[in-house]
């Protein structure tokens, strides 16, 4: 889909693609643009100790931009699920079988969004030290993302975990409040290190 057509989809008076498909493209860019700085950094004499490194950092860096944009069409499906069957009678029986497991996975799936970028501000840090020093900002705006990406995606986990029992909803929020901590201050590292 042309980022132009994604836009207009969002836009659109349609459940999906809606939050949960931002917070992965908002990873996915994250991603991405993390990407090109490790790309400018390839090849770069100053950097000649790190090249393996930076090689592999590409390749993860590319394996987490794919997972993002899987998990959005997850999360899409995910959500169209719980959305039908809550449209379901309470007394109806395919709800009463189906709902719990669908208001799991809808919980899931926004967590691993959360997940992966976490483990995308944790390699920032890392590449913080070895990467182009000319694209420190833009190594920074990664890093807003991927914490931006992490809050987007709680707010869905956190919605979608108002049908669990009470519980399981307080360790769903005893975990939400842990990653946003975490991302906050991973991303305030990468910040420090790419101060200009």
């Amino acid at each position: 889909m042309r980022f132009a057509d994604f836009l207009a989809a969002v836009a659109a008076k349609s459940p999906a693609p809606g939050g949960g498909a931002v917070a992965s493209a908002s990873g996915a860019l994250a991603a991405a643009l993390a990407q090109m700085v490790v790309n400018y950094s390839i090849g770069k004499r100053d950097l000649a100790e790190q090249q393996e490194e930076l090689r592999l950092a590409a390749g993860k860096l590319e394996r987490a931009r794919a997972l993002f944009l899987q998990l959005a069409d997850e999360d899409a499906a995910a959500y169209s699920q719980l959305n039908a069957l809550q449209k379901l009678p309470p007394g109806d029986a395919r709800r009463a079988a189906e709902l719990p497991e669908a208001e799991r996975l809808a919980v899931q799936v926004p967590q691993s969004v959360a997940a992966t970028a976490i483990d995308l501000l944790r390699h920032f840090e890392q590449l913080a030290l070895i990467t182009n020093r000319h694209l420190r900002t833009d190594l920074g705006i990664a890093a807003d993302l991927a914490e931006a990406t992490v809050r987007a995606a709680l707010w869905n986990v956190r919605i979608n975990a108002q049908g669990l029992e009470a519980g399981s909803k307080s360790e769903v929020e005893g975990g939400c409040a842990r990653s946003e901590a975490e991302a906050s201050e991973r991303r305030e590292r990468v910040r420090r290190a790419c101060a200009v």
